[in-house]
């Protein structure tokens, strides 16, 4: 469930900055904030309008896997902090390495998720509903984590965080954690030793290659 989680996680949460359909909101259960601008509420509404895309054009993505990729791309690049979500999946590989180096294997490995992950938000029941349980600050001010609920018919809520962090007047994601799974920690594993034996450079080169892929699987 997590592998499959994590696309429609990244997806929902890449979708955060663009403007909000007009559409009926999940209120959440949990005394979170619901002013304008916040967090969770940018979560809550935005989560949903993805889902509700999803749906509406599921036909034409199914046809169209060109269609889902321009879409998730699109929303992707307006929302998740890549840049410094890649500094943290590299780690120590990070230190000292130029900004140049870090956009690149950013740029990869984002495409490298999106084009082997991106197809299977179809496979996804958008009778999913989210629910946001909790906001609150991260130690040493580095932002603030959302706590949801995919709340699913039949089975078991799945719990999703985002954790995000204000860049210039707007929130961004920086990582996302489902079932308890971190997206930056899961990458930092998988890349550590092809980190250490190859480099940045190389190692973006095989993601945008296909000859690394990125695993969800913890």
């Amino acid at each position: 469930m997590t592998r499959l989680m994590l696309p429609l996680a990244l997806a929902t949460s890449l979708a955060l900055a663009a403007p909000v359909q007009a559409q009926t909101a999940q209120k959440p259960a949990a005394a979170a904030p619901s002013m304008v601008g916040s967090p969770s509420k940018l979560v809550l509404d935005n989560t949903t309008r993805v889902l509700s895309t999803l749906e509406k054009r599921r036909a034409e993505f199914t046809k169209n896997r060109a269609a889902l990729n321009a879409f998730v791309n699109s929303e992707f690049n307006q929302m998740f902090d890549r840049d410094y979500a890649a500094r943290l999946v590299l780690g120590r590989h990070a230190r000292g390495a130029s900004d140049a180096d870090v956009k690149l294997f950013s740029d990869a490995l984002a495409d490298n998720l999106m084009s082997r992950y991106g197809s299977s938000l179809l496979d996804f029941n958008t009778s999913l509903r989210v629910r946001v349980k909790s906001e609150t600050a991260l130690p040493g001010n580095r932002g603030v984590r959302v706590s949801t609920e995919m709340l699913r018919s039949g089975g078991e809520p799945i719990p999703v965080d985002y954790l995000m962090r204000k860049v210039g007047d707007k929130w961004q994601v920086f990582d996302v954690m489902v079932e308890g799974v971190s997206f930056v920690q899961t990458f930092r594993n998988q890349f550590d030793s092809p980190l250490s034996q190859r480099g940045i450079r190389a190692v973006a080169a095989e993601l945008r290659t296909g000859r690394i892929q990125a695993s969800a699987k913890q």
